[in-house]
């Protein structure tokens, strides 16, 4: 597979994973006037975001693919009222993958915080369940894993020569920092996978996106002369 997500004319061969998880408290709610009644569910989760902070910074990197991270991207509560103690919060992780992480081992990263144990908190693979435009639901894990193509694995020599060909110099051999369809290709169903597209990927999907027309005609020539020097090398 080549995979055509902007590497700026580089050619890329692989990238992080990335997975979805919700870390949850439960409370019990009373009057907001006497909330010593109760036991309120945003306190019982204001430590644990404070350890995910302390968490990502101690992530292991990786040489090539670059380092693990953990942020957390929304935080919710509820209550009868705004006048009432939070009788549950929740916080969204989203988590990047580096090689030799897993879905397990992130899962348990998060369990094993003491303010995670002392909160009694719930940890969970959020699941992506939406229906297709013909009404089928297909439930899966956000869970979309690390995939990192070998150096000499011949669709990456194939890549590498159909640039010199093209372009008369070495090409820009390295990994994107977003992820990409890659995930499932090569990252769940093992299928060889390369990438190599116009524009930068910084600029993707922000209001700045854009390519340089002179790489339209570069990328186009490379997808159409690819298959010719990669049956060379299987």
């Amino acid at each position: 597979v080549v995979i055509t997500e902007p590497t700026n004319l580089g050619i890329s061969r692989g990238h992080r994973g990335r997975m979805e998880m919700e870390v949850r408290t439960q409370g019990l709610s009373c009057h907001g006037s006497m909330p010593e009644r109760g036991v309120n569910a945003i306190y019982k989760m204001a430590p644990i975001i404070a350890d995910i902070e302390k968490l990502n910074e101690r992530l292991a990197p990786d040489p090539f693919l670059g380092k693990g991270t953990v942020t957390i991207s929304e935080v919710r509560s509820t209550s009868p009222s705004l006048c009432a103690v939070a009788d549950s919060a929740a916080i969204h992780l989203d988590r990047r993958l580096t090689k030799g992480e897993t879905m397990e081992s992130a899962v348990k990263e998060v369990k094993d915080l003491p303010s995670v144990q002392r909160a009694g908190a719930e940890v969970v693979v959020l699941d992506y369940a939406v229906p297709s435009y013909r009404g089928l639901t297909y439930p899966t894990k956000k869970y979309y894993p690390t995939w990192l193509l070998d150096e000499n694995h011949p669709a990456m020599k194939a890549g590498e020569e159909t640039y010199r060909q093209l372009f008369n110099e070495a090409p820009r051999v390295g990994r994107w920092n977003f992820s990409t369809n890659g995930i499932a290709t090569m990252g769940l169903h093992g299928i060889p996978s390369i990438g190599f597209g116009p524009a930068n990927e910084i600029h993707a999907h922000s209001p700045e996106d854009q390519c340089p027309i002179a790489h339209l005609g570069k990328a186009m020539s490379f997808y159409a002369a690819f298959p010719r020097f990669f049956v060379k090398k299987i």
